[in-house]
């Protein structure tokens, strides 16, 4: 029987342990990002849920290609090979730099490059990760609870992605702002996109918003909230979107941040969460659609199900 249980991830307990899992999961990026030909939006770099933790998916690199597991219920990091080389190193207590060096030598053992960006993205001042040996501490059961979380986060959005016909991207974690998120497109050009984002190029975030969005994600806390929650954007915000009606009740428009936000405790708790953070989603994209006057029809579509051709 498929268990869908939400599990409680108060964000202040594991605070540190996270931000040291936001930098790991940024070295296990950064090496994904060094090897892949560019994707639109940077989609090449990102991670996905997997059924222990996050993984690169296959990586073109060594003697054909490598896959990198954060395995979030074992609490390990695993690398394999296409040519069956695996090596694995423990998750737990450690400072950024020493989980850098381990990874270099997990790469190296299984035939992988070493070289990529030794600086993380999207945090202001942070150190080199090799020059990071500040002990971080590692709360393995407030990541396993978060893994369980990133489960059910995962399926909902896939749910909801099966409802738009346009260009809409995969269910991916972005190691930058650890987020997963879910964006869906309009299909016409947007404004160049101001940039601005620390440590990270303009480059690659104009490039990122070349299209108009309306994109909806989930951040464990941080990234301008202290607590779990969903949250969801336009890019360019349409006139009266702040305004625009939403659900569920708990929903509101973060002025600060620009941005819809639905406290993940409130989704938690609901009886029926798979449907309340749909609500959020739904109304939320409908704003962002119909205030942007985007051509909708060719666009959207029923929900998928099980089995069922999408009707014609």
């Amino acid at each position: 029987m498929m268990t869908r249980s939400w599990p409680d991830i108060p964000f202040e307990p594991w605070r540190e342990t996270c931000a040291a899992l936001h930098l790991y999961a940024q070295v296990v990026g950064k090496y994904r990002l060094a090897r892949g030909p560019w994707v639109n939006h940077s989609w090449h770099a990102t991670l996905y849920v997997n059924a222990r933790g996050l993984t690169t998916s296959i990586v073109p690199d060594g003697p054909g290609g490598i896959e990198i597991v954060l395995d979030l219920l074992d609490h390990k990091v695993i690398g394999m090979a296409s040519d069956g080389r695996s090596a694995s190193f423990p998750l737990a207590d450690m400072s950024v730099a020493d989980f850098h060096s381990s990874f270099l030598d997990l790469v190296a053992e299984i035939g992988g490059t070493t070289e990529f960006h030794g600086r993380p993205n999207e945090i202001a001042d942070a150190l080199p990760f090799r020059d990071d040996h500040e002990p971080r501490p590692y709360d393995a059961d407030a990541v396993r609870r978060f893994f369980h979380a990133c489960v059910q986060v995962d399926r909902v959005f896939k749910q909801f992605r099966t409802g738009f016909l346009g260009k809409v991207s995969p269910v991916h974690l972005f190691w930058g702002s650890f987020d997963l998120a879910v964006t869906r497109f309009s299909g016409r050009a947007a404004p160049l996109h101001p940039g601005g984002v620390p440590a990270l190029p303009d480059t690659v975030t104009s490039e990122a918003y070349s299209h108009e969005v309306s994109s909806a994600g989930f951040w464990p806390g941080g990234g301008g909230v202290d607590f779990p929650a969903f949250y969801s954007y336009a890019y360019p915000g349409p006139d009266g979107f702040a305004d625009a009606p939403l659900a569920p009740p708990s929903a509101y428009f973060d002025t600060a941040l620009g941005e819809f936000i639905l406290p993940y405790d409130a989704v938690r708790r609901a009886d029926d969460p798979d449907a309340t953070l749909m609500q959020f989603l739904q109304t939320t994209y409908d704003a962002a659609a119909r205030l942007g006057q985007w051509d909708r029809a060719p666009l959207e579509c029923e929900t998928g199900v099980p089995r069922r051709p999408r009707t014609l």
